[in-house]
């Protein structure tokens, strides 16, 4: 069971938006009870076992005041009943399903504007990853602090909250914006790369709206916040790379915030996966973070949400962009295609004596909300010895200056 399970299995999987409330509070603390975690420190690591470290990330949550609030964009026969708690449905589905290692919220965790109380509706909206001590980090979209709460609060609020790996700001510098932080995850305990951080995941604040009164449309990632960025890559780039036991290539970074670059714009259907059914909802003018990450060197991928009906990864210059596609209910979405969470798996190298080294590969796929919480668009973001560079950095560098007035893909709903 779970929530609407659109396009499939209408009978079955929408029998949830029969049950009463408390019932169906039963259904997902009985998914939380499934397997027993050890409780959440403040260490991320790769497992012994499988030498895998998994990412959830969930994008516009759009959580309001539970069962009080309707769903948005279901099929005629799934309205009745469907509220905010199928998305808390949806949350233990996929959580029981992947068991992660870290939960990733992207931003527009909730919908402020139609929350009675901002903070009741984040503890809501993040309680089924907490009931199942699961670590998880946030950042913020643009509608979080619509409501209650100012944009400074929401991410207090989060940082407040248990189980968290989310920071406020890094300490000792000025920088814009509220929620950019980094997080190491180390190699396999006892290995020669316990103490090393394996993986790198970067989250920033991409903004809500323009603040600079001659530019309209959304916000963008702010040069303090590229600095901080790329400082923080060459600092961990140095570590992995020359400590023992010193390394050839730069361990892996992943990039999380909430509006796309305008360079998601760049890829027709012949060069991504998956779907795009909306324009790319950018800031209108090009702040160069793309190119901050090309530069960097050790970006694999990065994710976003904000247009909930595209759900698409496509490569640009060695960088994987993707979208997780919506996953709230009472966000629009597309009635008859299913809510969807996008999974990460990233798997260690095993020498010839058995011991687990550096990162091997980055795969992904998507959960829908269907009767089978089915599995689709399953693929390599990135192997070790394939930069996949699709793109000069010529080029790269020439779309920066230039794509403020070229890229942008008309409007979107970006809501």
């Amino acid at each position: 069971m779970g929530g609407c399970g659109l396009g499939r299995g209408r009978r079955t999987a929408c029998l949830l938006l029969l049950l009463p409330p408390l019932l169906l509070f039963a259904v997902a603390d009985a998914a939380a009870s499934g397997k027993e975690k050890q409780g959440v420190s403040g260490k991320l690591r790769f497992r012994r076992e499988s030498g895998t470290f998994k990412v959830v990330q969930v994008a516009d949550m759009h959580y309001a005041d539970g069962r009080s609030t309707a769903c948005e964009d279901v099929l005629p026969s799934q309205v009745a009943g469907c509220t905010d708690l199928n998305t808390t449905a949806f949350l233990y589905r996929v959580f029981r399903a992947e068991d992660p290692d870290l939960v990733v919220f992207t931003g527009d965790n909730i919908y402020g504007a139609d929350s009675t109380d901002a903070a009741k509706s984040m503890d809501a909206a993040i309680a089924p990853a907490i009931d199942m001590k699961l670590p998880w980090a946030a950042v913020i979209g643009n509608h979080d602090q619509e409501g209650t709460l100012s944009r400074e609060g929401v991410m207090r609020h989060l940082v407040g909250m248990k189980n968290t790996l989310a920071s406020f700001n890094p300490e000792g510098i000025e920088i814009d914006g509220y929620g950019n932080y980094n997080l190491e995850v180390s190699g396999v305990e006892g290995t020669s790369m316990d103490e090393k951080s394996v993986l790198n995941l970067y989250f920033l604040d991409s903004g809500d709206y323009s603040t600079v009164p001659s530019i309209n449309g959304y916000g963008w990632i702010k040069a303090s916040q590229q600095v901080w960025f790329q400082q923080t890559s060459s600092s961990l780039q140095a570590k992995y790379m020359n400590k023992n036991p010193k390394q050839k290539e730069p361990a892996p970074g992943l990039v999380f915030f909430h509006i796309p670059l305008p360079e998601f714009s760049s890829f027709t259907a012949s060069n991504f996966t998956g779907v795009k059914q909306e324009g790319i909802s950018s800031a209108s003018i090009n702040s160069g973070f793309f190119a901050s990450m090309v530069e960097a060197g050790d970006v694999r991928a990065a994710f976003v949400g904000h247009d909930h009906i595209n759900d698409f990864c496509g490569k640009l210059s060695g960088i994987q962009l993707c979208y997780a596609g919506g996953f709230g209910y009472h966000a629009y979405g597309k009635a008859g295609w299913s809510r969807r969470a996008r999974v990460l798996s990233v798997q260690l190298e095993k020498t010839d004596s058995g011991e687990w080294r550096g990162v091997k590969s980055i795969k992904t796929w998507k959960r829908l909300d269907d009767k089978h919480l089915s599995t689709i668009d399953s693929e390599v973001l990135w192997n070790r010895g394939s930069n996949g560079k699709t793109l000069s950095y010529a080029w790269i560098r020439y779309l920066t200056q230039t794509c403020h007035s070229n890229c942008r893909v008309g409007g979107g709903f970006g809501e």
